[in-house]
């Protein structure tokens, strides 16, 4: 502790006293400096976030410092097009895509670079939606059926012949023993003429 009574403010650089002492960050602070540098929030443990020890709030770090783009909104599943420029944040300036031009990419490349197919459709199924059964990847709504009666399946309720998918019923029905005795109710026998 240096003369004077108490360490330097991280912001102010004026001496703390320990009555009005905030450490955060191996840093001292006065309660009235540990504010947002961004917004100037009052800060306290649960609310802080620190980068290259500067204080933020945690909406404006992550505005200036977390991912961007699609999906990362601020509330129950919003999106949100604030980049932050009122707070003083400067948005960094993306390079142009560009494209590929490997004509041959390989297989790895092919598996990270686009998705797998849905084996009912065809058509391209994301991690969000997919759902994997009888090694193959199916959309989970819509796809994810009995292919006799198209009842919803789930992992417990499947059964797969020939890389084709089916509710517990409808296999044991097409699939199933078959004859005298091998009724479908709980012990029932069935006759038939």
């Amino acid at each position: 502790m240096p003369l004077g009574g108490g360490n330097k403010c991280g912001c102010c650089s004026k001496t703390v006293y320990f009555a009005e002492e905030v450490l955060c960050g191996g840093r001292s602070y006065h309660r009235s400096c540990f504010l947002c540098r961004v917004c100037g929030k009052n800060l306290d443990s649960t609310t802080v976030a620190v980068h290259d020890e500067e204080v933020y709030c945690k909406a404006c770090y992550g505005k200036k410092y977390g991912p961007k783009g699609y999906g990362y909104g601020q509330g129950a599943g919003t999106l949100s097009m604030d980049k932050g420029e009122h707070l003083g944040i400067k948005p960094e300036e993306t390079a142009p895509h560009r494209p590929t031009t490997n004509a041959n990419p390989s297989r790895l490349a092919q598996k990270f670079g686009g998705s797998d197919k849905c084996h009912r459709c065809g058509k391209a199924v994301y991690a969000a939606e997919k759902v994997i059964g009888a090694g193959s990847s199916w959309h989970r709504i819509g796809c994810f059926t009995c292919a006799t009666c198209g009842k919803s399946l789930e992992s417990t309720t499947l059964a797969d012949k020939d890389g084709e998918i089916y509710c517990k019923s409808c296999y044991g029905k097409q699939f199933g023993p078959k004859g005298f005795g091998y009724g479908l109710g709980a012990g029932a026998l069935s006759h038939t003429q």
